[in-house]
């Protein structure tokens, strides 16, 4: 799959075995949902978080009982053979829990910090301080973490009241957008002076609305050669939160701006943290930057698909793909490249099917049809039967296909 330009040219930063920036693949991350206090709880989302394909995972560390935690969390992980890089994400006390807790310090692979939740005035500076000290002794990187909800609003006060004085005209948004940058820029001039080397710092800001970020992160990619971590900050639920995201960070990737990404969705109650692991990684496939995982293709139903089979198979498919993929993916080479087709009807149904590696084309109606199966272009077997017989031939084809067509992953 041939990859994207990255035209913004950023320095490498090593995250734990991972490198963000520098040329490296745009890199997958998310958050953990569990109070981390609960060590075995957050240890258990992080493993599934990075089996679903988070390259980077982060817990909040709020409270003494979260910092003391994250060694076992660490440790939990690396016991099931999880080594995703771990990310602590901290705020208003960050300096006391790094320096009061040392162990939790040295277990993380990165540290969040947001400048405008470190304090006010010289006490702001003066922490924001600390924790890249306690960075530099450990030799961590960092990730200046600017949200738009939680800007240093001494900062935006200046601003404003500039914009008044000069009689500048500018909109609120795009003074908020410049203080975005402007904290960026300052606090990564800050870190350096603290002692970090350009090598360890990544750089985000984050706001809630697509045209704002794309604007932001443009001005962000021409004023520094850091490394970007790209995302809404609060993306929303379901079909809003993936819209808005895609809306926004298809852009910017597709311009080479990025260089790891998470798509902050809200969950439904109850839900599964793992839906913005996907929601990324297939991002990042649409637009031809990397492959995780194989692809589905469906076509969405009309009034000749009378059935509901060409559905649930397409869903059994796909939740089969993401059940196998860890197994797969250590060990077949490539198998993330696979295409399927499963399609409702005779009209676009074959050429979709002939397309794919693997393909299946259903009739339109009936739910015990006949149903060619096209592997590589050529028409390879002919399903029949039940919905159960179908989900199962269709399988079982997939299986044989990935142990024949890739070969074994190199240790």
């Amino acid at each position: 799959m041939p990859a994207i330009a990255r035209l913004h040219k950023t320095i490498g930063v090593r995250v734990g075995h991972v490198q963000v920036g520098g040329g490296a693949p745009v890199v997958v991350q998310s958050m953990t949902m569990t109070d981390t206090a609960d060590a075995a709880a957050t240890a258990r989302q992080c493993i599934e978080l990075a089996e679903a394909g988070s390259e980077l995972v982060r817990v909040t560390v709020n409270v003494p009982e979260a910092a003391a935690a994250v060694p076992e969390i660490r440790q939990r992980m690396l016991d099931a053979g999880c080594t995703a890089p771990l990310i602590g994400d901290f705020h208003y006390n960050g300096h006391l829990l790094l320096t009061r807790h040392p162990a939790c310090a040295a277990a993380l692979d990165k540290y969040r910090i947001n400048p405008g939740n470190v304090g006010t005035g010289r006490r702001r500076d003066e922490q924001f301080t600390t924790i890249c000290q306690v960075a530099r002794d450990h030799g961590k990187p960092v990730r200046i973490g600017v949200n738009g909800g939680s800007l240093n609003q001494e900062l935006v006060v200046q601003k404003m009241q500039e914009n008044t004085d000069r009689a500048l005209g500018r909109t609120s948004e795009e003074i908020l957008n410049e203080c975005m940058v402007l904290s960026a820029v300052e606090s990564t001039a800050l870190a350096l002076e603290a002692g970090l080397r350009p090598d360890q710092i990544i750089i985000s800001c984050k706001v809630s609305r697509p045209r704002d970020l794309i604007a932001v992160y443009r001005e962000l990619a021409r004023r520094t050669d850091q490394p970007l971590h790209l995302g809404l900050t609060e993306a929303g639920m379901g079909i809003k939160g993936l819209v808005w995201s895609a809306s926004a960070m298809g852009v910017l990737l597709n311009e080479g701006i990025g260089d790891t990404i998470r798509i902050s969705l809200t969950p439904r109650p109850g839900g599964d943290r793992r839906e913005e692991v996907y929601a990324a990684c297939e991002l990042l496939q649409a637009l031809g930057i990397r492959a995780f995982a194989p692809s589905v293709t469906a076509c969405p139903g009309c009034g000749r698909t009378t059935s509901s089979t060409f559905q649930e198979l397409a869903e059994r498919t796909q939740d089969y793909i993401r059940e196998r993929m860890p197994d797969w993916r250590t060990r077949y080479e490539g198998v993330e490249t696979l295409t399927l087709a499963v399609m409702g009807c005779v009209v676009n149904g074959p050429g979709e099917s002939k397309a794919a590696n693997i393909g299946i084309s259903l009739p339109g109606t009936g739910e015990a049809p006949h149903c060619p199966v096209f592997i590589d272009g050529q028409h390879a077997t002919t399903l029949r039967g039940t919905y159960d017989e179908l989900a199962t031939g269709f399988r079982e084809l997939v299986d044989t296909y990935v142990a024949t067509h890739y070969p074994p992953r190199r240790s």
